[in-house]
């Protein structure tokens, strides 16, 4: 049996990889605990096989924020991820896992222009937000030894039923707008059913490097409106002509581009040498609807 710390008690992401653990009890014990309050620095890790660092601070507002603001992200992104890792080697814990993010790469593309993620895509962050998962990974894979082996995750955007983020923002407007903009773009997300299982994999193999999960299909957002307005009985109508309102809007905020700019990642980038996918689109949008 595999003995697995999740550290981030009580987040999304943490609690959906416990709970898919947990249906396994005769492979995994899980448990987790709150990074918060320090109180992880007390604890023995040497009874844990991995420890799955999901504690940090979400991509939010981070337009106007004060540099205190940002010195917290990287103490929380990048300082206490390194301080995990360093107790759990220390520890003689053998895997550790870390949720990186497609952050590392920049923004989305703008409306109308390709973004593709590949292996060998470098390093460009576009804030202090992605700077800190950079300064993160590249800390922690100097940890990394035979004996001690990191993972990093780089996920795309993660939805999934009581999650954050643009998805809960399109769900409302799939069910209260009769008419959406039509946009031809294309991104890249993983539900959290295929991430939990992705996770599982990772651990069970007993992995190290780098990863891209990702759902097999690409999204278009609206499409994806379309889909969601369906499972609630609604329909939408998609109305063309909108791409140069929303390019104009896209000057004034960000959310413009998160939704309907592109960033894929290259096909096959996400591919595993075991099946995780176990929800296509479709299916994970029945999942979180119903």
């Amino acid at each position: 049996m595999k003995k697995v710390i999740i550290t981030g008690a009580g987040s999304f992401v943490g609690t959906s990889v416990q709970r898919h653990l947990e249906a396994y009890p005769d492979k995994y014990s899980v448990t987790t605990v709150d990074t918060k309050n320090g109180k992880w620095a007390e604890k023995d890790f040497s009874f844990f096989d991995t420890v799955y660092h999901v504690a940090g601070i979400a991509h939010s507002d981070i337009g106007n924020v004060t540099e205190e603001v940002k010195k917290k992200y990287y103490t929380v992104n990048t300082d206490l991820a390194v301080d995990v890792a360093k107790k759990a080697k220390n520890d003689g814990v053998k895997q550790f896992i870390f949720m990186s993010s497609a952050i590392v790469y920049g923004d989305s593309a703008p409306i109308g222009k390709e973004k593709i993620i590949t292996m060998k895509t470098d390093y460009s962050p576009a804030n202090f937000y992605g700077d800190s998962k950079v300064q993160a990974e590249k800390r922690l894979l100097q940890l990394s030894d035979d004996f001690f082996k990191i993972v990093i995750l780089r996920c795309p955007m993660i939805y999934g039923k009581e999650g954050k983020g643009n998805f809960p923002i399109l769900e409302k407007m799939a069910q209260k707008l009769p008419i959406f903009p039509k946009v031809e773009n294309k991104r890249s997300m993983l539900y959290v059913g295929n991430l939990t299982e992705f996770v599982r994999l990772i651990i069970e193999n007993e992995e190290a490097g780098i990863f891209w999960p990702c759902n097999k299909e690409c999204i278009n957002t609206s499409q994806l409106v379309q889909m969601i307005a369906k499972c609630h009985g609604k329909r939408v109508l998609l109305i063309p002509g909108f791409g140069w309102i929303l390019k104009l809007m896209s000057h004034f905020t960000g959310y413009v581009n998160k939704a309907f700019g592109n960033l894929v990642y290259e096909e096959h980038l996400g591919d595993y040498i075991e099946e995780y996918r176990l929800y296509c689109l479709e299916q994970s949008i029945k999942e979180i609807e119903f």
